[in-house]
């Protein structure tokens, strides 16, 4: 099975908070406590000795030693240089009151407002940053050369599985999205060699997505994972993994900042299939804006 390269413990794409973020629900309770610390203020956890830091999470040396080596570090020392270079180059807002995303209970809307473009704007630039060049290619060229395509997502995450299939199919490729599981589940079983799957699940765990993308597997076609957390379920029956980096603000429910950061690699997707057939792409997108352009309102025209 092809999976996207193991990630060193010497360089993480994107950061080590963002990675210490996407692996956070593979570990265990306590490790995971650590990690909140960690990632709520690095600068702060440089600072710390291993025993305070353990004191924080409610946990033992041993186990932030056992983060440590989760996380792909050697050992506490080793962890709290990584930090303090990570805390050095990162970028604050003006406003340090929209950090980390949360939104206390009485905020203003300008506070709302500063808050979520900052996190949505973080999201994009540090899943650019961490996405893997490679596994896009294989990707783009799996999909360029597919007989068709089934792109599956549930929620939110199906308004972007659904975006990308309008976004394929109007340059000419065979794409298709099936909100209904039972309707995704009976195409999945039509597919074989050739042809291509991907399952967009931002937390990697949605069933739904995942049996899906398993029985298409299971026909022969290749599966693509998009998810946040690169140990999460999903990435077990899929070809190729891409990863997004996006921490959610209080509003974990709205789905927000997931959503563009699973928009960016799509459209990073589409953009290089497209790029493969420059010709193709240019006559198709030509055609399906002509054949909308008699239902665009003109600028000489009036309401009654």
């Amino acid at each position: 099975m092809a999976k996207s390269p193991k990630i060193s413990a010497s360089h993480e794409p994107g950061g080590l908070i963002v990675h210490i973020s996407g692996l956070l629900p593979s570990l265990s309770p306590a490790e995971q406590r650590v990690a909140r610390l960690v990632v709520a203020d690095p600068a702060d956890a440089a600072r710390r000795t291993i025993t305070d830091l353990a004191t924080s999470a409610e946990t033992s040396e041993a186990t932030v030693i056992r983060f440590c080596r989760s996380v792909g570090m050697d050992g506490y020392p080793q962890l709290r240089i990584r930090l303090a270079a990570e805390a050095a180059r990162r970028v604050e807002p003006p406003d340090a009151r929209v950090v980390g995303g949360d939104i206390p209970p009485g905020a203003d809307l300008a506070q709302i407002i500063a808050t979520i473009a900052f996190n949505d704007a973080r999201a994009v630039e540090e899943t650019a940053e961490q996405l893997d060049p490679a596994v896009c290619e294989q990707v783009v060229e799996a999909i360029g050369a597919a007989g068709r395509i089934d792109v599956y997502g549930a929620g939110a995450s199906g308004f972007v599985a659904s975006d990308f299939q309008q976004k394929l199919h109007r340059i000419g490729r065979t794409a298709f999205y099936f909100p209904d599981v039972h309707t995704a589940l009976t195409s999945a079983a039509l597919l074989g060699r050739g042809d291509v799957a991907v399952g967009i699940s931002h937390t990697g765990t949605t069933s739904d997505v995942i049996e899906v993308l398993e029985q298409a597997r299971a026909r022969g076609a290749t599966t693509v994972a998009l998810t946040n957390f690169p140990r999460s379920p999903i990435t077990e029956v899929a070809d190729h993994v891409l990863t997004t980096a996006a921490r959610e603000t209080t509003y974990r429910s709205g789905a927000t900042a997931s959503r563009l950061a699973q928009l960016t690699v799509v459209d990073c997707l589409f953009v290089g299939v497209a790029a493969r057939s420059r010709a193709r792409t240019k006559k198709a997108l030509e055609a399906t804006a002509e054949a909308v352009r008699s239902r665009r309102v003109g600028p000489g025209r009036r309401r009654a």
